[in-house]
């Protein structure tokens, strides 16, 4: 008889219509089974069910940092990372299968659509939005639409304190949900906080008290959007904007949905709404919500999964492999592709994966996640660390050194963030210790591991519940009658219930000690927490600003509005100086980030603008000898004097020349200088690079159309030099104008002695007597008749390039100079970064 294939479903709907409980019905049907689900939370969540339902022998869970796994385990509840595909099982399922189209993760999902199936029945469980590219990818899938149990109505937008209980206000950053948590604190009492930082002890343990009535409230990220279930009768959108790991964008309509979709379970109705501040939906997003109707997914991220080990120049290729189809987009470089990248340029780790089992075991260490979200150097430094430990001798992580790594992490002291950064780094290591092939005794690490997360779950959830649930502070609310809001007027002054306790400065709440009525304290505290959303709004108008709108005044300060943002500060070199926004406790550092990361943005095109000619000098095309110029011109921000380049001159090729003149760059008898930096708009932005680099106050430009300056005790010759003056005996002369008058007396001294030509003291603005002194400082000899020679003996006679290869071999040529080789142009030359 033949046999019948595997039967393929695709179970597709909105929120709440039950196909999670259908695949675990489904599942519990065959002898064997596995369901893979997009979050740790939700895979302990399904885990817990099927166990409840029979018994824990034949079930087990597989996280990246949690694995149950008993010996007669038939079921498996995993995240879809995780999945042990090569396993046989008769039925499978993948939940929210749509996520496929998520720029981030969704090539894990795309591969186990494209290869994960049950022997007899395999399930996939989404949104609708996700048909017609299963309908492409895999066109003998049967397909089942699941109609919403319950209804779902917008109700409109409301003030956080018209929020009524039984809530849950949604919003996409810590700070954010750290600010309504703490408003709610003050207005009602308090709040349970849902971060996808939490660990699901902390989650449970902060949903547990508002599903018995602790609180009222719940403030969480879009963490709630999948799977949580929870009595929430009304979902109020706070911000309709996400950072989605890249850049800032908004909601789509599906996605506001997913999330609206938590209000109202099973036959209960649920509303959903924005807050006051936000405003209204447009009618188009709520008739889709209200009646799921969504744009379709047109492709997917993919990634290859048929990786080629030879050698790391193979494997990086493979992962760059073109999609088989139109319908799948190659993913961005994940995580783990770019983690290997950067460690494949280290020739130390590049020279132990000489092998293909060193090659498979360096990609295996790249799958290590960076749950912490640091600075992408400091995850590869440690991946680097536990690849050479693991490629030594013994292939095994050294005990000494994973202790050492615990060790730091079984305090319990610090505020929130200080706990989930902990517990953010703890989670790297329970899923190392589950790799039993890397070190000695893993179950004993996995226990180890396992406590230190509790124990930090129930620290952060004790200081969630201190910081948010405050029945005191509640109860002294309520006995005013009062909803405590911050009013900020056209003037930058703030209200507080009509009570004047400050004004905005820019970014900056200046309390106004003057204010004396009431509580102060209270009030003030209150202002700050109503100005964070004065504060998000003001930096969303600064990211949006044109670039005229910003000024830059002469002692660095940069104002946009005429308010002050920050100032400028010392940067890696003279020519990038950094804005900084000064510390403020109603600007969280990620808006401040956001706020120095625009300035920096438009400092850097005054920059570019203002040095233009300086900046594009093509370096790569140029010998040794022009690259030191060219860095001399950088720091010197544009001139420096001919003297202190006299051997990268000697050195330069004609093509050198030909390139340094085609960037402006003027090589004179007495300078070197780009004529356009001499302009007035770019000397005043000179002198305030140098002050910001020499931490001193911007000295006094010279008046307009001064050309020399007298040098005193005081004189600062390295400001003057910084914006284009050149030191020539007891003067300063500008750059310009010593190149022409050291001109002109070249021509003229050709013939042999000549009259002082009478333009040269116009030039300079000084007398005959005092341009006679500036021309014996430049090396010529004035006769008593006012005649002017060049001294005898300082003519310079030119060597061959033979002559002078010659007297360096005698020893003659011997270079001398006036400072350490290693602090010279051409130790720099490496460095140079233009």
């Amino acid at each position: 008889m033949p046999v019948n294939p595997p039967k393929i479903m695709a179970v597709l709907g909105p929120t709440n219509t039950g196909k999670t409980y259908l695949a675990i019905e489904r599942m519990l049907g065959h002898r064997t089974g596995m369901m893979g689900f997009p979050l740790r939370l939700l895979a302990r969540e399904n885990y817990d069910r099927v166990v409840s339902l029979i018994g824990p022998r034949h079930v087990a869970l597989v996280t990246g940092e949690e694995k149950i796994i008993p010996p007669t385990a038939r079921y498996f509840l995993c995240t879809v990372e995780s999945m042990p595909v090569a396993r046989l099982v008769d039925f499978l399922a993948v939940d929210e299968i749509q996520l496929c189209a998520d720029p981030e993760r969704g090539h894990l999902f795309t591969d186990r659509l494209l290869h994960a199936r049950g022997q007899s029945e395999t399930m996939f469980l989404g949104s609708e939005t996700i048909h017609p590219v299963l309908r492409k990818l895999v066109p003998e899938a049967e397909f089942v639409s699941r109609p919403r149990f319950s209804k779902l109505t917008y109700s409109g937008p409301k003030k956080l304190t018209r929020m009524k209980r039984r809530s849950a206000i949604v919003a996409f950053s810590a700070s954010d949900v750290y600010a309504l948590a703490e408003q709610i604190r003050q207005t009602s009492g308090g709040a349970a906080v849902v971060l996808g930082a939490l660990s699901p002890r902390t989650r449970n343990a902060q949903v547990q008290m508002y599903q018995e009535g602790e609180v009222d409230y719940l403030v969480a990220t879009d963490a709630i959007g999948m799977g949580l279930n929870m009595n929430i009768d009304h979902v109020a959108f706070w911000r309709l904007h996400k950072f989605d790991g890249l850049r800032p964008r908004p909601l789509a309509v599906d996605e506001i949905a997913q999330i609206a979709g938590r209000a109202g379970r099973y036959m209960q109705d649920g509303t959903f709404g924005t807050s006051a501040e936000l405003g209204a939906l447009d009618p188009e997003t709520i008739e889709a919500v209200e009646n799921h109707r969504f744009q379709n997914i047109r492709g997917i991220w993919w990634r290859n999964s048929d990786l080629e080990f030879k050698n790391l120049t193979s494997l990086l290729k493979s992962l760059d492999a073109s999609p088989p189809s139109r319908v799948l987009r190659r993913v961005r470089e994940a995580e783990d592709h770019s983690a290997l990248r950067r460690l494949a340029q280290v020739k130390s780790i590049a020279d132990l994966a000489g092998n293909p089992d060193m090659v498979r075991l360096i990609w295996e260490v790249c799958q290590i996640p960076d749950f912490r979200k640091t600075m992408p150097d400091v995850h590869v430094r440690l991946l680097a660390t536990i690849y050479r430990h693991l490629a030594a001798a013994g292939g095994r992580l050294p005990t000494d050194w994973v202790a050492s790594q615990l060790v730091r992490l079984e305090r319990v002291d610090g505020d929130i963030d200080t706990l989930m950064a902990r517990i953010a780094h703890t989670r790297t290591w329970t899923y190392i210790s589950h790799r039993t092939d890397w070190i000695e005794d893993a179950a004993s690490w996995q226990e180890r591991a396992r406590l230190i997360e509790d124990r930090l779950s129930d620290a952060l959830h004790e200081r969630l519940t201190q910081r948010f649930v405050d029945r005191r502070s509640a109860i002294l609310v309520r006995s005013r009658g009062k909803d405590i809001e911050a009013d900020v007027n056209e003037d930058n002054d703030v209200f507080v219930e009509g009570v004047l306790v400050g004004r905005l400065e820019g970014l900056r709440f200046i309390t106004d000690l003057s204010s004396t009525s009431g509580d102060r304290r209270l009030l003030t505290a209150a202002a700050h927490r109503g100005l964070q959303r004065e504060m998000g709004r003001r930096v969303a108008a600064l990211e949006k600003a044109k670039y005229p709108e910003f000024t830059l005044s002469e002692d660095g300060t940069i104002r946009w509005q005429d308010q002050t943002l920050g100032k400028l500060t010392k940067g890696a070199d003279i020519l990038s100086p950094r804005p900084q926004v000064a510390t403020s406790t109603i600007l969280p550092t990620s808006l401040r980030d956001r706020v120095e990361t625009r300035l920096a943005l438009w400092f850097d095109d005054v920059l570019q603008r203002a040095f233009m000619p300086l900046v594009t000098i093509p370096v790569g095309k140029l010998t040794g000898p022009a690259r030191g110029i060219a860095y001399q011109l950088r720091e010197g921000l544009g001139s420096i004097a001919r003297s202190g380049a006299q051997a990268q001159l000697t050195a330069l090729t004609s093509q050198d020349r030909n390139i340094l003149r085609s960037c402006r760059v003027r090589i004179g008898p007495q300078t070197i200088y780009i004529g356009s930096l001499s302009k007035p708009r770019v000397v005043a932005l000179r002198a305030l690079l140098w002050a910001v680099w020499n931490a001193e106050q911007v000295p006094d430009l010279p008046a307009p159309g001064l050309t020399t300056l007298s040098v005193k005790a005081k004189t600062p010759t390295g400001f003057y030099e910084a914006i284009g003056f050149v030191r020539v005996g007891d003067r300063l002369v500008r750059i310009d104008i010593l190149d022409r008058v050291a001109t002109t007396l070249i021509r003229h001294a050709r013939a042999g002695a000549f009259a002082l030509p009478d333009d040269v003291p116009s030039m300079l603005g000084l007398s005959v007597s005092e341009t006679e002194a500036l021309v014996r400082a430049l090396g010529y000899a004035v006769r008593p008749d006012g005649s002017v020679a060049r001294k005898s003996g300082k003519r310079r006679a030119r060597k061959t390039k033979n002559e002078t290869k010659a007297a360096f071999r005698a020893g003659s040529g011997k270079r001398q100079t006036s400072k350490p080789v290693s602090e010279s142009p051409f130790a720099k030359l490496s460095e140079l970064s233009l």
